[in-house]
């Protein structure tokens, strides 16, 4: 069971009151937006090793926490009190390739290398960073950074009991199917909850940082269909592979997407036809057919895609599949929501379900309960205008450490 406070008398209220008016506020911002710079100049869509030495090091100088570095290249950091369980902040420091506008030297002129970048370009205008990687997710990376190193467990435990053991991971290959998040698992690692930095800000209304408790996952699969070929002018010595798919094509369009419930909050698949591909030549029958599907998969449902092959001819075979996220523990998402509103006086934040695949997925899997709380808006991440706000940045770090600071009750 956990327990939390809330409304305006919360200690995590008066906290962040406290270190507003302290005269901090505007040197904590500035070292977020240099941490936030420095991580994302760091290229990082082919290789993350220089992006996880500075994570590791900036670990090692400023914090005393048992720092680690796995095989895989995740970068994990613990700072024990000996509780009885444990709080992640789980970020991940690769990127997608970026545009040639977001790499030095690159744009117009056509001078950079985007394989080969030694820098992508980061610059501050109007109130945000502007640059591949901060909104998806260095900027969240260095908000719980900042945050894992000044959240005060000692405070915590004299107010409100014991504290979590607090946890800091930065995964690598999020972008290539959380292949870094699967090998710190295989390893061993187990939180016994993780907020997962990924963008939650702008769903219930503009700017406002929400606290996402599922999320969608992902199945992508194709149908192969197998025929038997013959002249066009004699079709009836051939089975038409392209047929056998349209029959399978209808069992698909009539299956229901899935749906489900998490919290009293719905949670709404889809399906997909995304391509097909057949025939060889306009006069033969064709032999064989592909069709793939997309499936955006919701906690505890999948469409029953193998009635496809209940056609002749015709297999499924599943290509990628990116869990879904359900919390799976009420209390833990009203902590963290009363978090949020605390560093949000003037809004009302909302727990919300975010339509897109993440770590989350893969951690909920393994029975961590998780929720997804980041600075990145919808249709920031992948963009060539990449970019995130400041003040939400700084809301995010103070948010991650008022929910660090927060405590657990048996």
């Amino acid at each position: 069971m956990i327990t939390h406070d809330s409304g305006p008398t919360s200690r995590r209220g008066a906290t962040t009151a406290a270190f507003k008016a302290s005269g901090a506020e505007a040197s904590a911002v500035s070292e977020l937006v240099e941490l936030t710079e420095r991580l994302v100049r760091i290229p990082s869509h082919e290789d993350e090793t220089a992006a996880g030495d500075a994570i590791e090091g900036w670990l090692r100088e400023e914090t005393a926490a048992d720092v680690t570095r796995d095989d895989a290249g995740n970068v994990i950091a613990r700072r024990d009190t000996g509780a009885d369980r444990s709080l992640a902040l789980v970020g991940h420091h690769d990127v997608v390739p970026p545009a040639e506008s977001q790499v030095v030297g690159g744009g117009d002129a056509g001078a950079g290398d985007i394989d080969d970048a030694n820098e992508y370009v980061v610059e501050e205008d109007d109130g945000r960073l502007w640059g591949r990687g901060t909104a998806d997710m260095k900027g969240a990376v260095a908000a719980m950074l900042l945050a894992f190193r000044d959240a005060d467990l000692a405070g915590a435990e004299a107010a409100d009991g014991p504290p979590w053991n607090l946890v800091f991971a930065s995964f690598v290959g999020e972008e290539d199917g959380g292949v870094g998040c699967r090998a710190a698992i295989d390893a061993g690692f187990a939180p016994d909850y993780a907020i997962v930095g990924e963008g939650s800000t702008g769903y219930s209304a503009d700017g406002v940082t929400d606290v996402a408790v599922a999320h969608k996952g992902r199945r992508g699969s194709t149908i192969v269909v197998a025929g038997q070929a013959a002249h066009a002018s004699e079709p009836e010595k051939g089975e038409n592979a392209v047929y056998r798919a349209c029959d399978a094509v209808d069992i698909v369009r009539d299956l229901p997407a899935p749906s489900s419930s998490v919290l009293g909050h719905d949670v709404d698949g889809s399906l997909v036809v995304t391509g097909i591909d057949g025939g060889s030549a306009w006069n033969v029958v064709p032999e064989r057919c592909e069709v793939t599907v997309d499936e955006r998969t919701v906690p505890g449902d999948r469409a029953d895609l193998a009635r496809v092959e209940e056609v002749d001819g015709v297999s499924w075979s599943v290509d990628q599949d990116l869990p879904p996220m359900a919390c799976d523990d009420e209390d833990f998402a009203a902590l963290v929501t009363d978090a949020a509103s605390s560093v949000q006086p003037d809004s009302t934040p909302e727990q919300v379900v975010k339509p897109h695949a993440t770590d989350a997925g893969w951690l909920a899997d393994a029975d961590v309960t998780c929720v997804v709380v980041g600075p990145a808006e919808p249709g920031e991440a992948h963009t060539d205008s990449e970019s995130v706000d400041i003040d939400v940045l700084e809301r995010c770090r103070e948010l991650y450490r008022d929910a660090a600071e927060s405590s657990i009750a048996e």
